[in-house]
């Protein structure tokens, strides 16, 4: 991830990511026989992460807080690491492009559709706040000052209310 946050996926190379790593020029490719499945591995290892993550927060909350508030946080900390944010975007848009890299990003927006049918049993509402949560944080990305939690709660909030 380290190394699409730093030089895009177009910069993306079996020597890169093994320079990257500290290892020598050929490890990578010892993993990965293509580029193609390094990029897999790393869009499948950074969805499954955030699924993992975001399901926790939607079933325990995260420092304290519970509910929409904690979701809104984690969306607030997501956004604060810029580069990585934009680094899994990236990768999640060119599941667009490539068939093969979109099971990862299936189980990210099951993820979403969870936490909205925790809130809602109304499908177009759920259907809303899957479309709108990646929308959220795409934006973020486009502003110098990204939307504070409270925004995020607020807007949370609107989607899923009946």
């Amino acid at each position: 991830m380290r190394v699409v946050a730093t030089h895009g996926v177009a910069g993306v190379s079996h020597r890169t990511v093994s320079k990257e790593a500290g290892q020598p020029a050929t490890a990578a490719a010892y993993y990965f026989r293509s580029i193609d499945d390094l990029l897999t591995a790393a869009l499948s290892s950074v969805m499954d992460a955030d699924s993992t993550r975001l399901r926790q927060v939607v079933t325990h909350g995260r420092d304290g807080v519970t509910g929409l508030r904690a979701v809104a946080e984690l969306m607030a900390w997501a956004v604060g690491d810029r580069a990585h944010l934009l680094a899994e975007y990236e990768l999640f848009l060119l599941a667009a492009r490539d068939s093969a890299l979109r099971p990862p990003t299936h189980r990210w927006l099951e993820a979403v559709a969870e936490l909205g049918r925790r809130h809602t049993d109304d499908p177009v509402r759920v259907a809303g706040l899957v479309a709108a949560f990646d929308g959220l944080l795409l934006h973020a990305l486009l502003y110098d000052e990204p939307p504070s939690a409270e925004e995020f709660e607020a807007i949370l909030r609107m989607l899923l209310s009946g």
